[in-house]
C-alpha cells in the first residue's frame, strides 16, 4: 500500500487518518490548527509539524497525498503541493469537485490528480468530531474525468474501500450537479426552515419535535463550512434553487387557490418510496477490466445507474448494480 499524507485533520480528515491507520496503512496528517494538531498527536497518530514538513516527506515517500481542506483555502495548498511534492498522486474529499479539477489543473499539473468525495459527516467538526467508522457503507465518489488515469483511479478507490465506503465513479460535473440536489440544497433549506422556527418568539420552538429537528438539523454545521460548499457550487446550485422555488411557489398558489397541498405532498411521497426502492432493491453483480479500452465509459455507466464498486483485485473492478424491475417496483 502506498503511504499516505492527510492534509486537514479535521472531521473527514481526520476520520480518514485514523481509519487508514487502522488498515496498516502508513499515514501521518499535518493541519494548519494548532488545536487538532495537539489533539491528534495526544490520541497517538503521526502529525507533522507543518503542511510543508508533511509534504516533504510524501515528496520523499511518493505518497498519496489528501487535500481535506474546505474549498476556500484548497488553492493555498496546492500550491504548496506543486512546489514541494510536485509528482505525488493527488486527491481530495471535498464536497465540490469541478473548481478542485481546474485548480489542480492549473496549478500542479505534474500530479495525477483524482477528484474524490465521501458522502459521510455530521454537523461537528475538528479533530475530536472524527470517527474510523465515518466511511462505513457511505458512497464515496471518485471522479472519472477526462485524462484521468485510471491507475491512479484504482489506487484511491481501494483506500475508499479500504477503510469502509464504496465507491461510486462519476465525472466532476456529474458529482456537482448531483450534490447540488441532494447535499447543498438541504443546506439551504436548513437553514430557512430554522429561521422560520425562531421568528416568532419562544413558543414555535418549545413545540418543537422530530419533523423540525430532522429537516434542520445540518443547519448547525458551521456558517463557513456550508458556505465554501455552497457558494462554491454556484453554478450548479442556481436552477436546482430555482426549482425548489417553483415547487414552493406552486404549492403555495395551490394552497390559496384550492385549499389542496396534493400534488405537493403526494410528489414528496413517491420520490421517497422509489428512494427506498432502489435501496432495497436486489444486486445485480458488475466486473469492469479497468485495463480495458472502453472503462472509462464502463465506470461511468456503473455510477449514473446507482451502482458502486465494492472490490478491487488484479485491475478488476467489482461491483453492484441496482436491479429496479417491474415486479419489484410494484412490491
Amino acid at each position: 500500500m502506498r503511504d499516505l499524507c492527510v492534509i486537514g485533520l479535521g472531521l473527514i480528515g481526520g476520520s480518514l487518518l485514523r481509519a487508514a491507520t487502522q488498515t496498516g496503512r502508513t499515514a501521518w496528517g499535518a493541519t494548519e490548527s494548532s488545536a487538532d494538531a495537539d489533539a491528534a498527536r495526544t490520541d497517538g497518530f503521526d502529525v507533522e509539524p507543518a503542511v510543508e514538513s508533511a509534504l516533504r516527506r510524501a515528496a520523499e515517500r511518493d505518497a498519496m497525498i489528501v487535500l481535506a481542506v474546505p474549498l476556500t483555502e484548497a488553492e493555498t495548498v496546492l500550491r504548496t503541493v506543486a512546489e514541494l511534492a510536485p509528482h505525488c498522486l493527488l486527491t481530495d474529499v471535498t464536497s465540490v469537485k469541478s473548481p478542485i479539477v481546474g485548480l489542480a489543473e492549473r496549478i500542479a499539473p505534474q500530479a495525477s490528480f483524482v477528484g474524490g468525495h465521501p458522502m459521510a459527516g455530521t454537523t461537528r467538526s475538528g479533530w475530536q468530531a472524527g470517527d474510523a467508522n465515518l466511511f462505513a457503507k457511505a458512497a464515496w465518489v471518485v471522479c472519472v474525468d477526462e485524462g484521468t488515469d485510471l491507475a491512479s483511479w484504482a489506487e484511491v478507490a481501494e483506500l475508499a474501500i479500504a477503510v469502509g465506503a464504496e465507491v461510486v465513479p462519476t465525472t466532476s460535473e456529474q458529482h456537482d450537479e448531483a450534490v447540488a440536489r441532494i447535499s447543498h440544497l438541504p443546506h439551504l433549506l436548513a437553514a430557512v426552515l430554522a429561521h422560520v422556527g425562531a421568528e416568532d418568539g419562544a413558543l414555535p420552538l418549545s413545540l418543537a419535535a422530530g419533523s423540525f429537528s430532522d429537516g434542520t438539523r445540518v443547519a448547525a454545521t458551521r456558517p463557513e463550512l456550508t458556505r465554501a460548499m455552497a457558494e462554491g457550487n454556484r453554478a450548479a446550485l442556481l436552477p436546482v434553487l430555482d426549482s425548489a422555488l417553483g415547487m414552493l411557489g406552486a404549492a403555495r398558489g395551490a394552497l390559496a387557490s384550492t385549499g389542496s397541498l396534493g400534488a405537493t405532498i403526494n410528489a414528496g411521497y413517491e420520490a421517497t418510496r422509489a428512494r427506498a426502492t432502489q435501496a432495497g432493491s436486489p444486486r445485480s453483480p458488475v466486473r469492469i477490466e479497468l485495463t480495458a479500452a472502453d472503462a472509462p465509459e464502463a465506470l461511468l455507466a456503473l455510477g449514473s445507474q446507482g451502482g458502486r464498486v465494492t472490490e478491487l483485485s488484479d485491475d478488476v473492478a467489482v461491483g453492484a448494480l441496482p436491479m429496479l424491475d417491474e415486479d419489484h417496483e410494484q412490491q
